[in-house]
């Protein structure tokens, strides 16, 4: 069985998502599966997700998807280099993907390649080096640096797309794209990635605000099924992040990602944690031109989840199961067979893993009971242990067109 391979966080599952997979299906044929890597606990923006994964599993199942596989906190809380190269790794793995549909502000595939192919030369990174080492923040030179190697190329206006966050998501994972597959892109409905509401459409952003809110009414006419759930808010761990912000040493922050331990950063944030009063107030303090906003973010949740930067492993190392339906488990059984890494639709077959994979699990387990602190009703320690695949009957979905 063919498949099509998916990307996203469904934080939380919505009509623009609907939309991505009708339009997959319907440009690329009914008869394909639809296989997605989604985000567990802990996003790319560097907070938790608006609830758990399995019930966002279910949502993606109701709303077209045939099977729902785990991106780990390792690289869905990541850098969009580092997201995309986990992403693309776990589609790859099932060994029965061969074609990435992403969606992208543009909807210009060409243009979009043009800037991946210009991201993996060289010049490039010799140039991105050249531009930060005078001051420029990192997102500023990255794309001065691909303008000025596009314009060489005949193609001024590619540089765009890098300033966009769809596209530029688009771009990080052709730049990752195995030889052999083909790529698709469905150009973006409504309304801008932080965006209100606008044509039956409305930004993830906007909907977690109306949800968090206890405003579900106001939400509903652009999610693809009545909300339920258990909401997650990260505001309950406010004081358990901001102790953490308060006790690390320079040598702490020189461990996780993206440090900036070379530009002396880590001083910086000593400082920081222990002026501020509040996480927002830590952020506004710690922010530098070449230090935004989100990087700041995720490496504080790294830190209050007690990860650092080796406990990643240079690939990913098994593919754990969050839910499918029939088609999804007849690709199951095939992947048993054409699969490059194990695959977990139990707990418990965690414990066959290699050291890196059981190691990796063990740290998604403790992510997972952290995520557990952001509910208003605190499950015990374990759940990841628990929880076996959502798996929903033919007669159980439909596809939202």
């Amino acid at each position: 069985m063919r498949a099509v391979g998916i990307v996203a966080e469904y934080n939380p599952f919505h009509t623009g998502h609907a939309w991505h997979i009708a339009q997959t299906r319907r440009r690329l044929g009914g008869e394909r599966a639809i296989v997605c890597a989604m985000s567990g606990h802990w996003v790319q923006r560097g907070e938790c997700a608006l609830t758990d994964k399995w019930r966002r599993a279910e949502l993606a199942l109701r709303g077209g998807a045939d099977l729902v596989l785990e991106l780990p906190t390792l690289w869905a809380c990541a850098s969009a280099e580092a997201f995309a190269r986990g992403a693309v790794e776990v589609l790859a793995g099932t060994g029965v993907v061969d074609t990435l549909s992403f969606g992208s502000e543009s909807g210009e595939l060409e243009s979009l390649r043009a800037a991946a192919d210009c991201l993996n030369r060289e010049e490039y990174h010799r140039e991105v080096r050249r531009l930060a080492g005078t001051g420029m923040a990192f997102p500023a030179a990255r794309q001065a640096a691909a303008a000025a190697l596009l314009e060489e190329q005949g193609r001024p206006d590619g540089a765009a797309c890098l300033a966009r966050p769809n596209d530029n998501l688009g771009i990080e994972y052709l730049r990752f794209l195995p030889a052999g597959w083909e790529a698709m892109t469905v150009q973006r409905q409504g309304v801008a990635h932080d965006g209100g509401a606008a044509e039956g459409f409305a930004s993830a952003s906007h909907l977690r605000q109306l949800l968090r809110a206890g405003e579900g009414g106001a939400a509903e006419p652009f999610l693809t099924q009545p909300w339920q759930g258990n909401l997650a808010d990260g505001a309950r761990c406010e004081r358990l992040v901001l102790d953490r912000l308060r006790t690390m040493e320079e040598g702490d922050w020189a461990l996780l990602p993206d440090s900036g331990a070379r530009e002396g950063l880590p001083e910086r944030l000593v400082r920081c944690g222990r002026a501020a009063g509040t996480v927002e107030e830590f952020l506004t303090l710690a922010k530098t031109r070449r230090y935004t906003h989100a990087r700041l973010r995720r490496m504080v949740t790294w830190a209050f989840l007690g990860l650092t930067a080796r406990d990643r492993p240079v690939h990913v190392p098994y593919l754990r199961v969050l839910g499918f339906n029939h088609r999804g488990r007849a690709l199951l059984a095939e992947m048993k067979e054409k699969a490059t890494l194990p695959i977990l639709t139990k707990p418990a077959h965690a414990r066959a893993l290699s050291p890196e994979g059981r190691a990796l699990f063990a740290l998604e387990s403790r992510c997972t009971d952290r995520f557990g602190l952001c509910l208003e009703a605190v499950p015990p320690c374990g759940e990841e242990w628990r929880h076996s695949p959502v798996v929903l009957r033919e007669t159980e979905y439909s596809v939202v067109p």
